[in-house]
């Protein structure tokens, strides 16, 4: 049996439930910088969504501008809409390319329990997470309310249809939709 962080020790007397996985061996300090930290990108996202003192500016400069700053690898002229969410401690996690548009309420989820080793009498809540990376290629279109799940890329020129849950790769020049999202249609070149 592995030693359990002091951090893990104190959060479980207090009745708080975390995943080992995450928090057993995280010292004090390494939880405290990382609170500040979701703290601090929680207020910068606050902004992000729902500030209208610089309305025009706030789609496709303000927002851009704050999700560099959080982690994310952001390209030029990308819309962030209004009410849209993304993983903010895995930020370095995401990499959105030239010209890509996500609408509005859009969440983009860079981590999820991993159910690989779940059992029956098993306690969910003490699951790890395995992360992905989220790549959106350049001049990909997301529909307003789609869910982006961890470790899916969608190919340049794509279009998500609004309401989607895209939960594997997306090839570019295509068209997809649905929970989970499917390719229904390829673009096609011009002649």
């Amino acid at each position: 049996m592995t030693k359990k962080s002091f951090t893990y020790r104190i959060l479980k007397k207090a009745g708080l439930n975390f995943s080992e996985e995450e928090y057993g061996r995280i010292s004090f300090w390494g939880a405290l910088k990382r609170a500040l930290k979701g703290i601090r990108n929680a207020i910068l996202l606050k902004y992000c969504m729902y500030s209208v003192i610089l309305s025009p500016l706030n789609y496709r400069k303000i927002r851009p501008m704050i999700w560099r700053w959080i982690g994310c690898k952001v390209g030029k002229n990308v819309f962030i809409g209004y009410d849209v969410w993304m993983d903010f401690n895995n930020a370095h996690l995401i990499e959105i390319g030239d010209g890509a548009h996500i609408t509005n309420r859009c969440l983009l989820l860079c981590h999820q329990r991993d159910l690989s080793n779940y059992y029956v009498g098993d306690d969910s809540t003490k699951l790890p997470y395995k992360k992905g990376k989220i790549v959106i290629g350049k001049n990909v279109m997301i529909g307003m309310g789609t869910l982006i799940m961890p470790g899916v890329k969608i190919g340049e020129g794509s279009i998500i249809s609004a309401g989607s849950v895209v939960s594997s790769d997306i090839p570019s020049w295509s068209v997809a939709s649905g929970r989970p999202a499917v390719v229904i249609k390829e673009i096609p070149k011009k002649s």
